[in-house]
């Protein structure tokens, strides 16, 4: 799958800030930091010190001044954030959400790909065929964060939770898909039980496909698409949805490809150029420090970065260097192998170049 982006300029070096993050993040971004090197692309990287030890010592997640050296970036390829140390919700809030609302990053690009057959949980193989991208839209519905509470902690309490939805904000993405699909885009929602939002969603869709007749347009209920997707995932090439509901399904098609371990993800502003570019997984502290933790879905989250810095053919080598390897059992014990992480990178790494 193809995901287009503005021209970063070619005449300089690419600035990629790394922020490893928690958990197994401080042992997969280094590796995927590994790959991008290996290519000589003319890439500098610059670690930033966000995580839960600086939370611990400090109570800052991402000072304003870090977040600022940030949107400077031309991408920022992030850790998963999260430590059992850290209850509060404010610490990953501000880190996560910070980002994707104030640097804009209004597009959540999930692609699913599966990678070997042994993968799938599948049992038909013809139904295996997993090549598709979830589009998530990343900075309204239920995540906004709108809402409210009466009566907190009383048998009166009631709890609010608003979805939240722009017709500006439902247009650039519902936009965003045809302009990324190949052959189709679907919608998912559910309009007849939200009624308001999915008459702002029905409407904007039908007309941006009316706009764009060389791309197939459906509409499957939320419900209904995630049947679809378990009875035969090679039907979906582009699905566009609201926030929570993407979230949910795009673990769910993670899973039709192999695992959370197989699933990058890349938040961005297509219109800025700008682009936070983290896997899906979370940081495992179960794993965290053993050196078992699966690399790939920040090798292919950092292949999703190439393709935003313009570096496509690397981006391409780095995927078909991944799915080798895969095939070859050549990968941790979650895939079928027996590596650690870092010679699981290796093998990535010897790949490159070798394979097309």
């Amino acid at each position: 799958m193809e995901v287009k982006y503005p021209p970063v300029a070619a005449s300089r070096r690419k600035h990629v800030a790394v922020v490893p993050g928690d958990g197994i993040g401080l042992e997969v971004i280094p590796q995927a930091v590994r790959v991008m090197d290996s290519l000589q692309a003319g890439i500098e990287f610059e670690v930033f010190d966000i995580g839960a030890e600086r939370y611990l010592a400090t109570g800052e997640a991402m000072p304003d001044r870090i977040f600022e050296q940030l949107a400077q970036a031309d991408a920022i390829l992030l850790g998963a954030i999260g430590d059992p140390r850290i209850t509060d919700p404010n610490y990953s809030g501000q880190i996560l959400m910070g980002l994707r609302s104030r640097l804009d990053l209004f597009a959540n690009v999930r692609p699913a790909v599966l990678l070997d057959d042994r993968l799938s949980p599948l049992a038909d193989a013809g139904r295996r065929q997993v090549d598709l991208v979830v589009l998530r839209e990343n900075t309204e519905g239920l995540y906004s964060g709108q809402g409210s509470r009466f009566h907190p902690g009383t048998p009166r309490e009631v709890a609010i939770q608003d979805h939240y939805n722009t017709y500006a904000g439902v247009t650039r993405i519902i936009r965003y898909a045809f302009s990324i699909a190949r052959r189709e885009v679907c919608m998912a929602d559910k309009w007849n039980a939200m009624p308001h939002a999915g008459a702002l969603w029905q409407e904007r869709f039908w007309t941006i496909a009316a706009e764009t007749p060389q791309i197939t347009a459906r509409h499957l209920m939320i419900d209904a698409a995630a049947l679809h997707l378990l009875q035969d995932p090679s039907h979906f090439d582009v699905i566009v949805t609201e926030n929570a509901f993407g979230d949910i399904l795009s673990d769910l098609c993670a899973g039709l490809a192999g695992g959370l371990g197989v699933a990058p993800s890349a938040n961005l502003n297509p219109e800025r150029g700008q682009g936070v570019f983290e896997p899906v997984h979370g940081s495992a502290p179960d794993i965290a420090g053993r050196g078992i933790a699966n690399p790939v879905a920040s090798i292919l989250t950092a292949a999703l970065a190439l393709d935003h810095l313009q570096l496509g053919a690397e981006a391409n080598a780095v995927r078909a260097a991944v799915r080798a390897a895969v095939r070859a059992r050549e990968c941790t014990t979650d895939l079928g192998g027996s590596l650690q992480t870092d010679q699981a990178t290796d093998a990535v790494i010897s790949r490159i170049g070798v394979v097309g």
